[in-house]
């Protein structure tokens, strides 16, 4: 059980929200669910956004190829880590390769 104050990981690099988190991060952040990520890999160039939304801001420029691990995939949006840094962020879901 977890109680008391946290040293929460790094969200750039370690996926996390209130409803839904990484499953290698139970035990250190407190969500709802949590996700073992879907390897997959960017079909065409993307922005990784910090919201799922074309406002967004660009966290980074993702090119055909570079990796992305799915944690979420809803409404048109894919949430997970992205390229090969790992950076954490939405894109948009027609942007995987099939």
């Amino acid at each position: 059980m977890l109680g008391g104050p946290t040293d929460l990981p790094d969200p750039d690099h370690h996926a996390y929200r209130k409803d839904l988190a990484d499953i290698a991060l139970a035990g250190r952040v407190i969500a709802s669910h949590y996700a073992e990520p879907v390897k997959a890999s960017i079909a065409t160039p993307t922005a990784l956004l910090a919201a799922p939304s074309d406002d967004g801001e660009k966290l980074a420029d993702l090119e055909a190829g570079d990796p992305f691990e799915i944690l979420d995939d809803s409404l048109g949006w894919a949430w997970g880590y992205g390229g090969s840094d790992r950076r954490v962020g939405y894109i948009r879901s027609d942007a995987l390769a099939a």
